[in-house]
């Protein structure tokens, strides 16, 4: 039984990963040399070639670093990696919580130690080659650093809490914690912006003028409230650009990197922001938050229900059966039933850009602004215009934007 149960969730992992990697590198196989009609005028002939080869570069930069970890974990496995690290933490002699927190955060380690080559290959090779990176190696550092602090002050507590739920509460811990995964998440939502987001970037607001006062007049033709609109320092680390809004609440924040404004006019911009407006106005934001929680729901109800199967501990190779171990074996024994959830919630998500993406043609009344914004982000970021289905319907949380623009088409000619 215990061999058997290891071999399931072996080909559990090995399956989801060979999945995913058959996935990019059918992506890439399929990648086309004509250059979609659609964007003539948009992409010249050699930016269109060097987004096929950043696609082919970082596909293969992800399969390498996926097999890798894969390899890496399996080989541990079946080394009785997971028995020697618990016999290392409770040699130690600390308490049960410490000796829980120590043994989760030594892999937690493992795994960044094992991701650092391939990050700073992405970053300072990938990356650069490509023209985006702008990131300097003491801001990376840096990063890591506060990446660490954070870690140490937000998920120490929250994982210390969980174990605590679990061993107090065997029957019922799992609705503490899930209260308590509840409450941080959205506490997150309104500390973020404020406290967490300026640890990494400097925001300023955005000066009087054309695209300010098109920003807030549209917001109150709309009836949204905005608590401010700033600039954030995206080049900082990318020639890349992105918009986002923060906040809980009426009142949100508008944050805009400074290499979107430097790329785009005020009308593609501010179809930009009529998009992510619509995905507040439509309840796309609140209904994300809950089919999360609901999704952290069911996984610690299932949690707790495996928490305790001895035969668990036993294929991993322990003859006790630690809280903290059993949290870790029923990760990877959940990879399957992950994959499936994912399916659905990015399937959901696409469906909510489409309705954003109307939802802006409709409430600006200029659809060509957001087709020559999605154009110019899509040129800019080399990104890839004829995904492969099976990539888009296990990774993409977005439509590929040639369907994106076509749906604009159809509202454009209605």
């Amino acid at each position: 039984m215990d061999t058997l149960l290891l071999s399931l969730v072996l080909a559990f992992l090995i399956g989801a990963a060979g999945l995913q990697n058959l996935a990019a590198l059918l992506n890439v196989k399929g990648l086309r040399a004509e250059l979609p009609a659609e964007f003539h005028g948009s992409f010249d002939r050699e930016r269109y070639r060097q987004s096929q080869r950043y696609t082919t570069s970082r596909t293969k930069l992800g399969v390498l670093s996926s097999g890798v970890n894969l390899l890496i974990l399996v080989l541990f496995i079946l080394a009785g990696g997971f028995p020697w690290l618990h016999g290392l933490v409770a040699s130690f002699e600390l308490p049960w919580l410490a000796t829980g927190l120590l043994f989760l955060g030594l892999l937690a380690l493992a795994q960044d130690v094992i991701d650092l080559p391939f990050e700073l290959y992405h970053t300072f090779r990938l990356e650069q080659s490509f023209g985006f990176n702008r990131m300097s190696p003491v801001t990376f550092i840096t990063d890591k650093i506060k990446t660490y602090g954070l870690s140490l002050i937000i998920g120490v507590p929250i994982m210390a809490g969980i174990l605590l739920f679990f061993r107090s509460f065997p029957q019922i811990g799992w609705l503490y914690a899930w209260g308590l995964v509840a409450v941080v998440s959205l506490a997150l939502q309104y500390l973020g912006p404020r406290f967490i987001l300026p640890l990494f970037n400097t925001f300023r607001e955005l000066e009087e003028g054309e695209l300010r006062s098109r920003i807030e007049e549209y917001a109150r033709r709309v009836g949204f409230d905005v608590a401010g609109i700033f600039v954030m320092d995206g080049s900082k680390r990318t020639s890349k650009s992105n918009a986002f809004f923060t906040g809980l609440g009426r009142k949100k924040r508008i944050a805009l990197f400074d290499t979107l404004l430097e790329k785009h006019a005020p009308s593609e911009l501010l179809a930009v922001l009529a998009h992510e407006v619509g995905h507040f106005k439509l309840g796309h934001i609140t209904k994300s938050m809950a089919l999360n929680l609901v999704k952290m729901g069911l996984l610690l109800w299932l949690l707790s229900l495996f928490i305790a199967y001895e035969p668990l501990y036993r294929a991993f190779g322990l003859e006790s059966t630690p809280l903290y171990a059993g949290l870790v074996f029923f990760f990877l024994l959940y990879t399957p039933l992950s994959l499936v959830l994912t399916l659905g919630i990015n399937a959901l998500s696409r469906r909510f850009e489409f309705q954003a993406d109307a939802f802006a043609a409709q409430t600006t009344g200029r659809p060509g602004d957001l087709i020559k914004a999605l154009k110019r982000l899509s040129t800019d970021n080399l990104s890839n215009l004829t995904p492969h289905p099976l990539l888009v319907l296990l990774e993409y949380s977005h439509p590929p934007v040639l369907q994106r623009i076509q749906a604009l088409r159809a509202l454009e000619k209605a």
